[in-house]
């Protein structure tokens, strides 16, 4: 087991803690962790480009002439696709892009994305970070003192003060250790982990 050092929001040590080797020093695969991230971002594309068909542009449902003896091409709609402002052949219609990969990867992939913040000295363990009031001010200056301008903050549980404190500090986002995902961790140079936290981890990822 690697062991960590625990710190205070004063960056005063206070403690040490122990990451387990399944959890904190799991071999990485960066194409395991490519997959887990395009399976993430394509499972946020809007697939919103939509044509319509010719039942749907406007127009008379009319024979525009008769079929015979007018000396043009036959017709049957004003809608048809060959008109101009009929409706569209095989045009894009909304569509989902997402696709899975099974439970065991996307574990291992969170798995391997933790790992790779504490083999790159990126990670830091608090022991607490209760703010006594939803002040931005607060938490600027406890990153300071942390020394980190760019972080994932994951708490045991969802915390309005620290929520509210930090969603307008550019470069930190706060979640919840259930809502962990290996986009968030990648995403952020620095994981910041409370105590409290890593006993869920584990129990999420190991149980």
């Amino acid at each position: 087991m690697a062991v960590t050092g625990i710190v205070n929001i004063k960056n005063e040590k206070v403690g040490e803690v122990e990451l387990k080797d399944d959890l904190f020093g799991v071999e990485v695969k960066t194409y395991i962790l490519h997959d887990i991230v395009r399976m993430q971002l394509a499972g946020r594309r809007a697939g919103n480009a939509c044509t319509k068909t010719r039942a749907e542009v406007q127009g008379s449902n009319a024979k525009p002439w008769r079929q015979k003896g007018t000396g043009r091409a036959r017709s049957g709609s004003k809608r048809s696709p060959v008109w101009r402002g009929g409706g569209t052949v095989f045009g894009p219609k909304p569509r989902s892009y997402s696709f899975k990969l099974s439970k065991k990867v996307r574990s291992l992939g969170l798995k391997m994305a933790l790992s790779s913040r504490f083999s790159e000295n990126r990670l830091f363990v608090l022991d607490n970070f209760d703010l006594e009031q939803i002040k931005t001010k607060q938490f600027v200056s406890v990153m300071g003192a942390l020394n980190v301008n760019n972080a994932l903050i994951v708490i045991p549980e969802n915390d309005e003060k620290l929520e509210k404190s930090s969603r307008n500090v550019p470069g930190y986002k706060v979640i919840a250790t259930a809502g962990v995902n290996v986009y968030d961790v990648l995403l952020h140079k620095n994981l910041i982990l409370l105590q409290s936290s890593i006993s869920q981890l584990e129990k999420r990822l190991l149980s």
